[in-house]
């Protein structure tokens, strides 16, 4: 998902680093996602304010904070079956 070098760029950064610090650094990069894109800005703007540790701290927060437009179908899993009353149920076939 980190795509254009921005994994790289996250790791290689000096820690400990805060949000803010990582934003106004590589806020105009983009993530491409399975169904869209975002920019590390919109994505880490939806964090609390934090210092990361390390560069695994400030990946995981980006992996965690990504919007929708990183999964497949919003709701699908083919393990479960769907719970009674969810949105995201089939309609009911009747033979």
């Amino acid at each position: 998902m980190l795509l254009n070098g921005t994994g790289e760029v996250i790791d290689d950064h000096e820690y400990p680093a805060t949000t803010e610090e990582l934003i106004e650094e590589y806020g105009d990069r983009t993530l491409e996602l399975p169904n869209g894109t975002e920019t590390v800005s919109d994505v880490l703007a939806r964090l609390e304010p934090e210092t990361f540790e390390n560069s695994e701290d400030a990946r995981f927060a980006v992996y965690s904070a990504v919007s929708d437009k990183a999964v497949g179908r919003v709701g699908y899993s083919d393990r479960d079956p769907t719970p009674v009353g969810s949105p995201y149920s089939p309609d009911a076939v009747s033979f």
